[in-house]
């Protein structure tokens, strides 16, 4: 089977885009082709992509008193963007409604939050999100919240709060994904601790190929597989290369990564996040979601089997999303 096939054949799941925030704002209507950011309808459909997670970032200015609003707000643009594809796309709550889309050719829509702040301190809050269609919640962006320290809170050095660790719990016991990208190292480990159920990085790399506070050291990935968890490779210059203003952010780097990774932890924990219109610009051979097959291609290229690069597309994180969704 060549790339091309193989790509069309494997599931290819996205665990993070931010399309929604130019959606809601709109700046462009998802189900027509545009030439600003990265995807829409049409570029998704080429790109191959099977499922995609939306989340709903809380911009600094909504929190915290407005975080929770401004969420139902996302939410509510979310499902009329679902809505105007006229069918191409379907809102799903678990792998089986996943599978059931894709069966009849629809993308499968996943709907995730960035940062806890909408959940305003009260699980009932978390429990009611869960109800209209969340599926994972990252707990943090950079900044501290009531949940836990993110990256960019440098002083304090603290982890998960009383509250953080409640809600991990409920989160684990209705079926909420955990999500620890942003998430400052103490905050990882205790989360590694408390969960019962794998989490993800939706949206990190390898720290040590790219020293970058927003990717993760070999002993986190190693945590993260042990609890039999995934992370989804960000595009995002920085997080890419240092050099990235030297143009070194590009496909092959990409694979870096994956590379490094497999050779920690073994194949099944790597996928996609690739942050597509949360950032800047994307990776030289990876500039929109259409040129996600040239992915495929590359890691052909690196002689990855086609079992493995089924599990990068999206085998593994159909597996995570099984063991915490259920069914």
């Amino acid at each position: 089977m060549n790339a091309a096939e193989l790509h069309r054949d494997a599931v290819v799941v996205d665990t993070h885009n931010d399309t929604i925030l130019a959606i809601a704002s709109g700046k462009r209507r998802f189900e027509e082709r545009s030439t600003e950011g990265h995807i829409d309808l049409p570029r998704l459909r080429e790109g191959g992509v099977d499922v995609q997670v939306f989340a709903m970032y809380i911009q600094h200015e909504y929190k915290p008193d407005h975080a929770l609003a401004r969420a139902l707000h996302l939410i509510d643009a979310y499902y009329a963007m679902v809505e105007r594809t006229g069918g191409a796309m379907c809102h799903c709550n678990s792998v089986a409604e996943v599978e059931a889309a894709n069966a009849r050719g629809q993308i499968a829509a996943i709907l995730s939050i960035e940062g806890g702040e909408p959940v305003e301190q009260d699980l009932g809050l978390c429990r009611m999100l869960y109800r209209l269609g969340v599926r994972a919640l990252g707990l943090v962006w950079n900044e501290r919240n009531f949940i836990a320290d993110g990256v960019g809170e440098l002083r304090t050095g603290s982890g998960l709060t009383n509250f953080g660790v409640s809600l991990i719990q409920e989160m684990n016991r209705i079926g909420m994904l955990v999500d620890v990208s942003h998430l400052n190292e103490k905050g990882f480990w205790d989360v590694a601790e408390v969960s019962t159920k794998p989490f993800v990085a939706s949206h990190s790399n390898a720290r040590a190929v790219c020293d970058h506070p927003r990717n993760l050291w070999n002993d986190q990935i190693r945590a993260l597989a042990r609890c039999g968890g995934c992370m989804g490779m960000n595009f995002a210059p920085a997080f890419v290369d240092r050099d990235w203003a030297q143009g070194k952010d590009t496909l092959d780097r990409v694979i870096d990564h994956v590379d490094h990774i497999c050779g920690l932890v073994g194949p099944d924990h790597v996928g996609l996040g690739t942050d597509f219109d949360g950032i800047p610009r994307a990776p030289t051979g990876l500039e929109d979601v259409s040129k996600l097959p040239a992915l495929t291609e590359g890691l052909l290229r690196r002689n990855y089997s086609e079992e493995n690069v089924r599990k990068f597309l999206g085998g593994n994180y159909l597996r995570v999303f099984r063991a915490v969704w259920g069914g």
